[in-house]
């Protein structure tokens, strides 16, 4: 008798960029964007950035075009807080050292086609990593929260921990996500003026964290690390740095950005 045939599964490689650059926010999504690009026309494997980002209020194209946005930048740096515009889709959102970022470049010759499947993905990936920590980790928007989507992250039903947002090019997409350790109280207070000046609805008791749903301190490295375990699951993972050629190509490109989104 002929021995049953075994079949091969083939795990997908992924990129995985760990480098930070809390000082330089601006300088942080321009390399993202560069990224993006290089994955799009090619150049580069799939790659993922998680990282741990500094003080910065990033703001959605959507922002830039309101009558209030300039009050809300204003806003956002007397809080001590730079003002960047993001890469993904969305409203304005909050990173700081109590944050981690997630940052996937995919290449893709027809983005829109897998829109909701990205969505999904990494919705999913932030949530599963937060179950096992102890979180009640669910994916859907709650009422009244900061940059509103239907797969943004949240604890029990009741506050944002999580948001993602998405930005697709010809050849590729990114994916962008915030997770909070700690200092959704922060976040909440960041935002406040933000959201007026916008003229937005926001409601600071949507803003949450792990720390509070776990009732402990929670570093940012922790949630890094589970982000990573989970993903493990599912890809290769193959380590890799920031490339001279990508660095570059960002900085170059930071050079000509209006200075009104920095």
């Amino acid at each position: 008798m002929a021995k049953p045939s075994v079949q091969t599964v083939t795990v997908e490689r992924l990129r995985l960029i760990r480098h930070s650059l809390p000082d330089q926010p601006e300088l942080s999504t321009a390399i993202s964007t560069t990224i993006l690009a290089r994955v799009a026309a090619g150049e580069l494997p799939p790659t993922i950035r998680i990282h741990r980002p500094g003080n910065e209020v990033a703001f959605g194209r959507q922002d830039l075009a309101s009558p209030g946005y300039e009050a809300a930048a204003q806003a956002a740096r007397d809080g001590g807080f730079a003002a960047v515009e993001r890469l993904a889709g969305g409203r304005a959102a909050v990173f700081h050292q109590g944050t981690i970022a997630i940052a996937r470049a995919y290449a893709d010759p027809q983005p829109p086609k897998r829109t909701y499947a990205r969505f999904e993905e990494m919705a999913d990936l932030i949530a599963d990593a937060l179950k096992g920590l102890g979180v009640d980790a669910r994916v859907g928007e709650v009422a009244g929260e900061y940059c509103p989507g239907a797969y943004s992250v949240n604890a029990r039903g009741a506050t944002k921990v999580a948001g993602i947002g998405q930005r697709m090019i010809r050849g590729g997409a990114h994916m962008g996500g915030v997770v909070v350790a700690s200092g959704g109280r922060e976040v909440a207070e960041v935002l406040r003026p933000v959201y007026r000046a916008l003229e937005l609805d926001f409601d600071p008791a949507t803003s949450g964290s792990v720390a509070d749903e776990l009732g402990r301190d929670v570093d940012p490295g922790e949630l890094e690390e589970a982000v990573i375990a989970e993903l493990a699951k599912h890809y290769e993972l193959v380590p890799a740095e920031l490339d001279e050629v990508t660095v570059s190509r960002a900085a170059e490109a930071l050079e000509g950005t209006s200075p009104s989104v920095r």
